[in-house]
């Protein structure tokens, strides 16, 4: 069932599944919506689970923020969604920048149990390429507007960015833009210690977006943290194994 709920001015679509008595929820990763991790929600459809697959802000159904927003935002308003809603003792599944947020909850709420699938949160090594490419590009936005007028230095750095950035970056409004590149450099381990949940590592053997080296460190860093990696497998290892996921999630969940 597609629902709408309106939290802090916020339209957050979201779909639910079920009328058990243990809430889960589904967060995805970013650029994505609520459908891309359908399969995760389905998995998780039991006589004893109630399903919520949420829209993001500023994705899907959902609206955009009104300001620039941080992991502790986004984490939240998820906080808020959870106690309108009457959720108690979540278990979370997180793909990607919804990982994210599952880490922030969980290190300061209680959780059933969490699963953590190809998840952000370890801040990426930069080269000195990266660190080259990001300077000179703050230093064309304050120069371009000065040389080119403000007009056609604005079109520079616009044709700049789509150059340099990536995909999810170019497809996003400058909003969002700005919100991904705050998000993108926040490393949440100091918070891992604090998770009591027992926690499930999801893991593409090949993923480049967050490589498999950020699962072994959460796995070290998450007491009570276990590691399942799909050999060959990318960023979006859940899609690459359907049916080995499913089966995964219900035995972690216990859905028999």
């Amino acid at each position: 069932m597609e629902k709408t709920i309106v939290i802090d001015g916020i339209l957050l679509r979201y779909d639910v599944d079920g009328n058990g008595s243990q809430p889960v929820i589904v967060l995805h990763g970013w650029g994505c919506t609520a459908a891309t991790v359908k399969s995760l929600a389905t998995a998780c459809i039991h006589d004893s689970t109630t399903v919520y697959n949420l829209d993001l802000p500023g994705f899907g159904g959902s609206a955009e923020p009104e300001d620039i927003w941080g992991i502790d935002d986004y984490t939240a308003l998820l906080e808020k969604f959870i106690n309108i809603t009457g959720i108690v003792n979540p278990f979370i599944i997180g793909h990607s920048f919804g990982g994210r947020m599952g880490i922030v909850y969980a290190s300061r709420n209680k959780v059933g149990k969490l699963v953590l699938v190809d998840a952000a949160g370890i801040k990426p090594r930069r080269s000195l390429r990266y660190y080259c490419k990001v300077y000179s590009f703050k230093l064309a936005k304050k120069l371009a507007p000065l040389f080119l007028g403000r007009k056609s230095g604005s079109d520079f750095i616009e044709r700049m960015r789509g150059r340099s950035g990536s995909s999810d970056y170019r497809q996003a409004s400058p909003k969002m833009r700005a919100i991904m590149s705050r998000v993108v450099n926040e490393d949440l381990r100091h918070l891992m210690p604090a998770i009591k949940a027992p926690t499930l590592l999801i893991w593409g053997e090949n993923d480049t977006a967050t490589p498999l080296s950020d699962a072994k460190t959460m796995e070290r860093l998450i007491p009570d943290a276990g590691l399942v990696v799909y050999p060959g497998a990318s960023h979006y290892s859940f899609l690459e194994h359907p049916v080995q996921t499913a089966a995964v999630l219900k035995s972690f969940f216990n859905l028999k």
